[in-house]
């Protein structure tokens, strides 16, 4: 994992706002935004410790950055022929 993305996991586990580069966190009440370029590309519920990925921007940017990021959280986040896979599901 990347420093980047550990410094990221850790502001969402401490529920804490959080800006480096082109990667942020934002929490508001139980719920930890995180975003890549200004795009929101997940959402972390601390009150039912689940991770959720906003699928819309997945779609639009399925980069390996955002992969990654994604991975870093928790996310089951693949590319196969060019295929975007969320939890084995092509998006």
């Amino acid at each position: 994992m990347r420093k980047i993305e550990q410094q990221m996991v850790n502001a969402v586990h401490a529920r804490k706002g959080w800006s480096l580069d082109n990667t942020s966190v934002q929490t508001v009440g139980s719920i930890s935004a995180v975003y890549l370029h200004g795009n929101h590309i997940a959402d972390y519920s601390h009150e039912l410790h689940k991770l959720t990925v906003n699928t819309n921007t997945l779609k639009r940017w399925s980069t390996p950055t955002t992969k990654s990021r994604l991975r870093a959280l928790g996310a089951n986040v693949a590319t196969r022929k060019g295929v975007t896979y969320l939890d084995n599901i092509a998006i």
